[in-house]
């Protein structure tokens, strides 16, 4: 059974996190054709990695000598982490970070049994082979450089997660906002019509029936202006839209392109758009 200090377990973390990011961003580079460097922070590090494997050697520490027992408790431990944190993450953020609706047996997108099959056999590389050669590395290291090591990784490591989730809130509220003005854009274009068809009828009576046409001009006329109030509503949506997906800023870009696959329920649309210009932005750089 393994035995480990906190500075210990830490580093093993940011290691696995670490391991998780070259794992990740080789994949999705291989697919995209392009070096993207993956993940939700701007360190190489994915925390779903570290912290799977954290839980999947404390789930394994008293079965670690019957594989099959390692390969059910870490499949089931890291799925359900993996669900948890796919739900938790959507519900703040507004996206789905990763989504397995495409996959055969997924559960709302957030896990799929190749997924789940995956953790498992990655517990038994982890506890077979991967984690033997780290130990041994974790352990050369004195105390005193493993303490001071760990405390700044952390600190880095904190500063770069309240940024990014700063920068997840502020692109979510982005998506509802230009969800929410896309509506009202819509149905402002929607009045104008409207109005100009009403408008042309009145034309018609207007040449129809004389004794009528103070009265039809004076309603013309209010129509006009009412049509003039609803270009200038309009006009005025859309410049408010095309600040918002102006008004990104290069971290947030850098959110979009570390996850490509990046989806949204509620405001697929929205995210599409800011995807699209993301990639016009980085084209023009």
């Amino acid at each position: 059974m393994y035995v480990y200090t906190w500075y210990q377990w830490l580093m093993f973390f940011y290691s696995y996190c670490f391991f998780g990011w070259i794992f990740e961003s080789a994949y999705v580079s291989i697919k995209s054709g392009a070096f993207i460097n993956r993940g939700f922070l701007r360190l190489p590090l994915l925390p779903l990695y570290g912290s799977g494997a954290i839980l999947m050697l404390f789930l394994t520490l008293p079965v670690q000598d019957n594989l099959f027992l390692v390969f059910l408790l870490g499949m089931i431990g890291a799925t359900v982490l993996e669900y948890v944190t796919g739900y938790v993450m959507e519900r703040l953020f507004k996206m789905k970070y990763w989504d397995y609706s495409d996959k055969p047996l997924n559960l709302n997108g957030y896990i799929c049994l190749t997924s789940s099959l995956a953790w498992g056999f990655l517990t038994i590389m982890l506890t077979e082979f991967i984690h033997k050669p780290v130990e041994w590395l974790i352990f050369q290291i004195s105390p005193a450089l493993c303490t001071a090591l760990s405390l700044a990784l952390f600190a880095l490591f904190l500063a770069d997660a309240i940024h990014s989730t700063r920068e997840a809130l502020d692109l979510g509220r982005v998506l509802e906002s230009m969800t929410k003005l896309k509506a009202e854009l819509e149905e402002a274009q929607v009045q104008i019509a409207l109005l100009k068809a009403e408008t042309t009828d009145k034309v018609a009576e207007i040449r129809t029936e004389v004794r009528l046409k103070a009265a039809s001009l004076k309603a013309e006329t209010a129509d006009a202006l009412k049509e003039s109030v609803l270009a200038e509503h309009l006009q005025s949506l859309t410049e408010a839209r095309e600040k918002l997906t102006t008004r990104l800023t290069i971290s947030t870009k850098g959110l979009l392109r570390r996850n490509p696959s990046a989806s949204s329920r509620l405001f697929g649309e929205a995210l599409k758009e800011l995807k699209e210009h993301s990639r016009k932005y980085r084209k023009s750089e």
